[in-house]
């Protein structure tokens, strides 16, 4: 069976333009990359869940907190180079990205250790510009930024 995520990809207007909150993705590989290094809150999902409920559940769980209220639309879907489809959904609203406490996993580190460490899902979370998040969500993912701009538009509605 193909595997399946959701995530919810939040955003807010300020200083004239649209920013997107991305999570830097936790552990030893990611831990000194930062280009294509972040991503939209998701997580996998089976089909007993909605893929709604799914991406705010991982929304939750990946940055400790639940996304703010709103009403949160369908963006689209991308199938990632490894083969997982991705369905997301965006939600304007704020969020304080400096407080994050999400779910964690472990692995053998380092390599043939025998030892096991625990890392976060996601480190750090930021808010950036649509251009300069182009440069930081993984490549998989970038899809999601040109279908936020075509449903939402780049600039604030106070300027446009």
């Amino acid at each position: 069976m193909a595997r399946t995520s959701a995530g919810l990809l939040l955003y807010r207007r300020g200083d004239g333009a649209v920013e997107v909150l991305l999570g830097h993705m936790g552990g030893p590989f990611w831990a000194k990359k930062d280009e294509h290094a972040w991503s939209v809150p998701k997580g996998e999902y089976t089909a007993e869940e909605e893929p709604l409920a799914a991406a705010l559940r991982e929304f939750a769980e990946e940055l400790g907190r639940p996304a703010p209220a709103g009403e949160p639309f369908v963006l689209g879907e991308v199938r990632q180079s490894g083969g997982k489809t991705v369905s997301c959904f965006a939600l304007e609203g704020d969020f304080d990205a400096t407080r994050i406490e999400g779910n964690t996993f472990e692995m053998e580190w380092p390599p043939r250790s025998g030892r096991t460490a625990e890392f976060p899902e996601i480190d750090r979370a930021t808010w950036f510009g649509l251009e300069e998040a182009r440069t930081k969500l993984v490549k998989g993912q970038v899809r999601f930024l040109d279908l936020l701009e075509a449903a939402v538009g780049g600039a604030s509605r106070a300027d446009a």
